[in-house]
């Protein structure tokens, strides 16, 4: 049994989307014809074993976000709920508020992705190399120059792990 967490943030945020962000969550946001994070939850439900996706954030459930969670439901046959957090959290303090949600049923292994990072989500190769090391947990990172490093923090490759 697998889940994913998706972190969807909350209004707080989205500076860089302004105005835009005013009117349609960042996460709803179209990318290639399609609400963003319909990318992470289409990813996830490719995964063989996947159980369910959490989407944790600070949004009011409106809508827009409520037809988005039915509609992925059922086009990708896999329960999509929302955990709205009380108060923005954070990444770690979403994760921890809601980690009897995240942990029930005992999952073999979770993702986290965050909703607001686009790329290809090799999410089963990731699974993959999981069973086969049997690490804690396994991180997925890029390049990243001294600038981002400084604003967003980094890891330190090891080439012998």
């Amino acid at each position: 049994m697998l889940k994913a967490v998706i972190l969807i943030g909350g209004p707080q945020k989205g500076t860089r989307f302004r105005p835009l962000s005013f009117e349609v969550p960042k996460p709803l946001f179209p990318v290639a014809g399609v609400p963003m994070i319909q990318h992470h939850i289409e990813a996830c439900a490719q995964v063989p074993g996947m159980q369910e996706i959490l989407l944790i954030g600070f949004y009011q459930p409106d809508e827009a976000l409520t037809q988005f969670l039915e509609a992925a439901q059922q086009e990708f046959n896999l329960p999509v709920r929302y955990l709205q957090e009380f108060a923005p959290l954070g990444t770690g303090g979403g994760l921890y508020h809601f980690r009897d949600q995240i942990l029930a049923g005992a999952p073999e292994a979770f993702f986290v992705l965050n909703a607001d990072v686009c790329s290809d989500f090799p999410l089963s190769a990731m699974l993959e190399a999981h069973r086969r090391q049997r690490h804690p947990f396994l991180l997925l990172g890029t390049t990243a120059n001294r600038t981002q490093s400084l604003n967003y923090g980094c890891i330190v490759e090891n080439p012998q792990t």
